[in-house]
């Protein structure tokens, strides 16, 4: 059963002086008890995308259920099944972390003593305890992060919208995260999750949607999408300038596919069949000709790959120019 499903989503934001079309007839679908990640840079339509499903924007047109509810006639009935993590922390910095919790539950319509009950489960599950009653100003980002999932857990929710839920946190913030998500997915939990980080989609999520000004463009398992761009790659660091046109040679011989070369950093990369055979055979052959090497690595395809392969621009540059309009 699809606890998501959205067809032909269309959002368009109008000012006086433009017209940004942020989702241009969005397809999705989410399976129940799964985690979707959306996968884009911003200005892609991901927010958007959430904004419509959590009910808090109205499309121009195209529909969605959420948990077999229409999200514009029935937005009311949507609101008692889900929660909602914004890509900013939702919580108030002047009242402590329990305070914020308690405050949530009562918003959820919990009675005060259930309220309380339900923050102090939330600060245990989250790590949070023994910062419990000091005010949210004094936390560090990380702790906001997670105090702002713990308050969209505080009603149960079936179905959690996750908007980048790591933005701006250090590696280590990222990972207690990460961990933090796999535990709501073991516990049965619906969750559609936006990244612009291609390893938190590979880590995290079961399928992947790539949407790309306002559209889906490919959806599948991070092995799926691997395998559209090709198998295992060779990729050769040679140590001058003037040796890559001899290691060209040397490297597509008798081979069939698309290679690609980095001058800047003297890198060629190539199909890699054979895998690691294929790569002894190659450091013979160059050594042989006596080309030098400063690096030689086989590797699989990335989500860095496919999102290259799928738009013609790599997933940073696509963020840096999609900035603008932080949609």
């Amino acid at each position: 059963m699809s606890a998501i499903v959205a067809e032909g989503l269309v959002k368009i934001y109008r000012s006086r002086k433009s017209e940004v079309r942020a989702l241009d007839g969005l397809d999705l679908t989410v399976a129940e008890g799964t985690v979707l990640g959306l996968l884009g840079p911003n200005g892609a339509g991901k927010t958007t995308t959430v904004r419509i499903l959590a009910t808090l924007l109205r499309p121009d047109s195209g529909r969605a259920t959420v948990g077999g509810l229409d999200v514009v006639h029935q937005a009311q009935q949507i609101r008692r099944l889900i929660g909602l993590s914004g890509q900013y922390a939702a919580v108030d910095e002047n009242l402590t972390g329990r305070e914020n919790l308690w405050l949530f539950g009562r918003l959820y319509q919990l009675p005060s003593a259930e309220a309380r009950r339900r923050a102090d489960d939330l600060l245990e599950q989250f790590e949070l305890a023994d910062a419990a009653d000091r005010v949210v100003k004094t936390y560090s980002g990380g702790m906001r992060r997670r105090l702002d999932l713990a308050s969209a857990l505080t009603g149960r929710p079936r179905i959690l919208f996750l908007d980048e839920p790591t933005t701006g946190l250090d590696p280590r913030g990222r990972l207690g995260m990460w961990d933090v998500i796999r535990g709501l997915v073991d516990e049965g939990v619906t969750l559609l999750l936006t990244t612009q980080y291609l390893e938190e989609a590979d880590a995290l999520a079961n399928t992947i949607a790539v949407v790309d000004h306002g559209r889906i463009i490919a959806r599948g398992t991070s092995d799926e999408l691997k395998a559209q761009v090709g198998g295992e790659r060779i990729e050769v660091v040679v140590h001058t300038r003037d040796d890559i046109a001899r290691a060209i040679v040397v490297l597509t011989a008798g081979m069939d596919g698309d290679h690609t070369i980095d001058e800047h950093m003297r890198k060629i990369t190539v199909p890699a069949r054979g895998g690691a055979q294929r790569l002894a055979h190659v450091v013979r052959e160059l050594d042989d000709a006596q080309i030098g090497i400063d690096d030689i690595a086989l590797r699989r395809p990335t989500l860095d790959d496919v999102f290259l392969s799928l738009t013609g621009h790599a997933a940073e540059v696509a963020a840096a120019s999609g900035a603008s309009d932080g949609r």
